[in-house]
């Protein structure tokens, strides 16, 4: 090495996956309506594939273990945000005992919308039905009063006004899958669409 060589300097920007870019805002995009959820009439549902259910109303789900997650957040229409904090019940605890072969998942919201995920991407403290965003409760447009957070797929992936998740034996295409979205969404190896 020739005396005073150090090289290219490092890049001060974050690893972002390809196509994206950094932005400090947090951009608001649905397919539809913002919907009103009373937190009176709020309820959460998990459903087996044997048609077994387990309900919490809002109370019963702020009484259960809180997690606070700093995670990233990337956007299918290329923007990526950073070190986002979220506070919320992860999909662990909700999960935890519940007897199911199943493998897929199937989110649903208010207003209509659903998303798929395999059921394992919903363990091992990757998901969060999530409440609070930046130390505050969850503004309706980001999805409040709750939404899955699912930080490691694409941003459509985290279902907005969450009410609840149906477990399946077999695969099952959400709203934006059945529009030619990819059914996994990995940012890090851009799976926008189908056959991506």
């Amino acid at each position: 090495m020739s005396p005073g060589f150090q090289g290219r300097p490092r890049s001060a920007e974050p690893a972002l996956p390809p196509g994206q870019y950094l932005t400090e805002d947090f951009p608001v995009l649905s397919a539809g309506p913002t919907p009103k959820v009373p937190l009176e009439t709020w309820e959460f549902v998990i459903t087996t594939e044997n048609g077994d259910e387990r309900r919490w109303s809002w109370a019963e789900l702020m009484a259960l273990p809180q997690e606070t997650a700093e995670v990233d957040l990337h956007c299918v229409t290329r923007w990526s945000k950073l070190h986002t904090s979220w506070q919320g019940i992860s999909l662990d605890t909700l999960l935890d005992g519940l007897d199911t072969d199943a493998h897929f998942a199937l989110a649903h919201s208010y207003g209509g919308y659903t998303t798929n995920l395999p059921l394992d991407d919903l363990r091992g403290g990757r998901a969060w039905v999530a409440h609070t965003y930046d130390g505050a409760p969850l503004h309706p447009e980001h999805g409040g009063p709750a939404r899955l957070l699912v930080p490691h797929l694409y941003l459509w992936k985290s279902a907005k006004w969450v009410r609840g998740i149906k477990l399946r034996t077999m695969d099952q295409p959400g709203f934006w899958e059945t529009a030619g979205y990819h059914d996994y969404g990995d940012p890090w190896r851009e799976q926008r669409y189908q056959g991506d």
